[in-house]
């Protein structure tokens, strides 16, 4: 198949962590550019890099480079370009414009040219015009306009690849599903050791390291992809790449999500079964100040809060309890935290040995490591412990420093921001179907026939969870998909009571989380 030039957007921080994604799934010319990775690849690998990836937010196709100093040439070159290729009859598009240039202050105004071009040269050579659909286009365009030099692009995703489609519910300030896996994948596991976030919300960092460890497709869950509507795409293809699943692993350690509020736990537990995760990930309500040592080799990786976006009581004495624990209950382990204030960092009282600096929405945060290890530095050494290695030292070196003291305010201009890379942004709603609601679910939830896996039917089967919590997935013409549960009363019932203290752990809700 014939190669052509594609670039995968994602947040800012994790460039790095994208073009390994795609140089592993096997992209040409993998170039890093400021929140996006370019690189080649033919249809087959489009489709993949929608599919597989954990770090991208969207794939675009560009189909024209040009020069525009004026809103003239912007009309005349976008008029150059044959649509009928794109468009066909009856379908509709959107346009997506990105702007930063001194001639085009307006992204909107660019938004316009472009569209008033296509409408006008479907009604010079048809007599008819395509219709706009903001909301649900056939068509998604993107024009990127950097001082002079406009590129356009057909929009392979459509909506963010962040949304996975596993989440049901959400609590407040959830972490983007994008971040936490690049913040998986920064830290280098795979699942060779237990993985434990002690903050865990709404339960992202659980469920995107369960699908890490399994090497399971994040676009498994998705309703539909964008290319599913361009005129040429190849259903055959798509189909296998789909159905597909030789690339999964066993995973033989387990994961574990603690939160203090009953209903993020509940709020986690719901998301992880609906991910058909629960033989992986197990979440339990208990504060991290009750954390003890774990029996086995584990990595903590978590998320607290930063007292930006949602009140904390006592915040720096949560975070010096962190370090506290960590000093105290992780030894021979190591953990990982992001987080935004400098003065957080302060009390949680131990030296880093990876500072990472990544964004977080519009907040320049840093994801830091620390290794917990018995006496002194030079005795860690001296017994062949690692602290940096040479590609981690290059990394570092690498890297723009923060400065010491960063005030709490914003780190992005308003005009740099971009709105599906600003988590605050995200609307999360319950899917109607698996409205969950005092424990049951509502009386209207449709209860379907369990499929097997078969390609011709687009029909695929997840059993990675317990018996009771399989879930089945049909993927029919128009991409729809089918739930189904073995038990419903196991899902909604005493698990899920929120006068369930599992585990016997106690400890009053001392903070709320970024998650």
């Amino acid at each position: 198949m014939q190669e052509f030039e594609l670039i995968a957007k994602t947040f800012m921080g994790l460039e790095q962590v994208l073009a390994k994604e795609l140089t592993q799934l096997g992209a040409n010319n993998v170039q890093i550019g400021r929140r996006m990775v370019s690189f080649t690849g033919d249809k087959e690998m489009m489709y993949r890099a929608n599919f597989q990836l954990h770090t991208a937010i969207r794939i675009l196709k560009p189909i024209a480079h040009f020069k525009a100093k004026s809103a003239e040439d912007m009309y005349n070159e976008v008029m150059k370009i044959d649509w009928s290729k794109y468009i066909l009859a009856g379908k509709t598009f959107s346009v997506d414009s990105v702007v930063y240039s001194e001639e085009f202050t307006n992204s909107r105004f660019v938004t316009y040219k472009v569209k008033d071009a296509i409408v006008d040269q479907f009604r010079e050579r048809t007599g008819t015009r395509p219709n706009i659909s903001v909301s649900n286009p056939d068509i998604r365009l993107n024009i990127h306009v950097a001082e002079d030099n406009a590129t356009l692009s057909l929009d392979s995703s459509g909506e963010s690849l962040h949304r996975r489609g596993y989440r049901q519910e959400s609590v407040e300030a959830p972490l983007n599903e994008v971040l936490a896996a690049g913040m998986i994948l920064m830290t280098g596991w795979k699942g060779e050791t237990d993985f434990i976030d002690p903050m865990c919300g709404s339960g992202t960092l659980p469920v995107e390291a369960a699908l890490i460890a399994r090497n399971i497709s994040p676009g498994v869950f998705r309703k539909e992809f964008a290319f599913e509507k361009w005129p040429d795409f190849d259903q055959e293809l798509f189909d296998m790449i789909y159905n597909d699943d030789s690339q999964e692993r066993e995973f033989t350690h387990h994961i574990y999500g603690y939160d203090t509020d009953m209903k993020a736990v509940n709020t986690a537990r719901m998301n992880v079964a609906a991910a058909g995760l629960s033989r992986d990930v197990t979440i339990e309500q208990q504060d991290f100040k009750d954390f003890t040592q774990p029996k086995e080799k584990s990595i903590i990786v978590m998320n607290p809060p930063y007292g930006e976006r949602i009140s904390t009581p006592n915040l720096l004495g949560t975070y010096k309890m962190i370090g506290e624990r960590l000093k105290h209950q992780f030894m021979g382990n190591e953990a990982w935290i992001l987080s935004y204030r400098e003065e957080c960092f302060r009390q949680i009282g131990l030296k880093p040995s990876i500072k990472i600096p990544v964004y977080n929405g519009s907040l320049e945060c840093e994801f830091r490591r620390y290794q917990m290890f018995d006496g002194k530095m030079s005795n860690f050494r001296h017994d062949g412990g690692v602290v940096k290695t040479e590609e981690e030292k290059r990394e570092m070196a690498q890297k723009h420093r923060f400065k010491k003291e960063r005030e709490f305010k914003k780190r992005l201009d308003e005009n740099e921001e971009n709105a599906e890379a600003d988590i605050r942004s995200f609307t999360f709603h319950s899917l109607e179907r698996n409205k969950f609601s005092g424990g049951k679910f509502r009386d209207d939830y449709e209860r379907r026939p369990r499929f097997d896996r078969n390609v011709e039917d687009r029909k695929r089967s997840f059993r990675r969870g317990d018996d009771d919590r399989k879930r089945s997935f049909k993927r029919d013409d128009d991409r729809k998909r089918s739930f189904s549960r073995d038990d419903e009363r196991k899902f909604g019932g005493k698990r899920f009571d929120k006068s369930n203290k599992r585990g016997g752990f106690r400890g009053k809700n001392t903070y709320k989380h970024e998650d």
